[in-house]
């Protein structure tokens, strides 16, 4: 089964990446959890953030966030990581696609939370909180009481409620007054953020680009910002906790390195994940050269290679299938609307037989009229569109269009 995810979130790399650290059964978090009892409150609990530096998997390239809980006397230290799953759970992968998929809080030692990141060689940040005694009992008491089997499960959401921003409401829900952070006078799209961690991973930065919408391409706020983990490390380390009458304190008492990074063990953990070594703009621009080169074969031939169109109809079809469906279907944020699905959608699949028969009589199919009409608008408006588009939109359409063009030049008269 673990392979078989693993891939599966390569393909749909963007709706996971924020909050896995690692899989945890259901039976591994009932094993897991603390049974400290937290009757009497006192004021020794020391609590911290922990924001963990990306790794090379492509659901580790945004980072992670957790909390840290320790009471000297009790013997406690328990780190809190809303970024646990099941994949045993009934149709966790149809629940996945959904945008229906169920996270949980999981307690761990310390020691393990950290043997995930040493062995990768990312490093891991921990700022502690400048924390009074009863919001401290606050905090540890409702993070050990919301970790119990029945409380434990969230609804996870890539931007609104991950592993990241379930850590920053909890903190600001036990402060007695409210977190003031700092404004920022760049704004930032959760397209540009993610790309600002996909940087050197185009393969995922392109499966980003085509599976999200015009949505993520619209201005956001500084707290919006905070669904990823070092954007949220960042505005705490500057935070102010407001507690009304000019009462004001740093939300943050001491920042250290709890885990320094490993640029060799880094370098390891990147050389054993398999990566397709062409980039993707040169894979599509490529594309479309080849098409040019065959379309121009062609017309000298005065006949078409149907193969060519079939295929890639039927790509176009597939690949619009998915594109459709997450737009219509999906509760993932970001996914609709999608004017990608001007290009790729299931429209060609209804039309493949309709094409092929008509070049294999060496006829001229009215569909490329229509397909030409399409994709000329398209290029019309391409750069007026409030989107940022995959890198294979633009060489597809051109394709498409060479296609179209190969067909009437060679058939038209016929």
């Amino acid at each position: 089964m673990r392979p078989f995810m693993k891939h599966f979130f390569v393909y749909l790399f963007l709706l996971t990446g924020l909050c896995l650290p690692l899989p945890a059964s259901a039976q591994i978090v009932a094993t897991a959890s603390p049974s400290d009892s937290l009757a009497k409150p006192d004021t020794a609990w020391h609590i911290s953030l922990l924001t963990c530096s990306p790794g090379q998997e492509v659901y580790e390239l945004y980072g992670h966030t957790a909390l840290r809980v320790r009471h000297a006397q009790r013997g406690l230290d328990v780190v809190f990581n809303y970024g646990a799953f099941d994949f045993r759970a009934p149709h966790f992968v149809w629940r996945f696609v959904l945008g229906e998929c169920d996270y949980m809080l999981f307690p761990e030692p310390l020691l393990s939370f950290l043997n995930v990141y040493y062995a990768r060689g990312s490093e891991v940040i921990e700022q502690e909180l400048n924390l009074r005694g009863f919001e401290a009992d606050s905090l540890a008491a409702s993070l050990f009481r919301e970790s119990q089997p029945d409380m434990r499960v969230y609804r996870y959401n890539i931007f609104r409620s991950n592993c990241t921003t379930r850590a920053r409401d909890k903190i600001e829900s036990c402060i007695d007054g409210f977190v003031v952070y700092p404004v920022r006078a760049r704004r930032n799209t959760f397209r540009s953020i993610l790309h600002e961690f996909t940087r050197g991973h185009e393969w995922a930065r392109e499966g980003n680009d085509l599976l999200l919408g015009a949505d993520v391409d619209t201005l956001i706020t500084e707290r919006d910002e905070m669904f990823a983990p070092i954007y949220l490390m960042n505005y705490v380390d500057s935070a102010m906790i407001d507690a009304g009458r000019y009462r004001l304190r740093p939300l943050v008492r001491e920042r250290r390195v709890l885990l320094k990074g490993d640029a060799a063990r880094r370098q390891a953990s990147e050389a054993r994940q398999p990566s397709f070594p062409v980039p993707p703009a040169v894979c599509w621009w490529g594309l479309l050269l080849a098409g040019l080169a065959l379309g121009l074969f062609e017309w000298r031939r005065q006949r078409v290679v149907w193969a060519v169109d079939a295929v890639l109809m039927t790509l176009q079809g597939v690949a619009g299938l998915l594109l459709t469906f997450m737009s219509l279907c999906s509760q993932h944020p970001g996914v609709a609307p999608n004017w990608q699905v001007w290009i790729l959608n299931p429209l060609p699949l209804f039309f493949v037989w309709s094409v092929v028969r008509a070049a294999r009589k060496q006829q001229f199919a009215v569909y490329h009229v229509f397909a030409a009409i399409v994709l000329l608008l398209f290029l019309a408006l391409y750069v007026f569109i409030p989107q940022h588009f995959s890198q294979l939109l633009l060489p597809l359409a051109l394709l498409l269009l060479s296609r179209a063009s190969v067909h009437f030049l060679v058939y038209h008269k016929k």
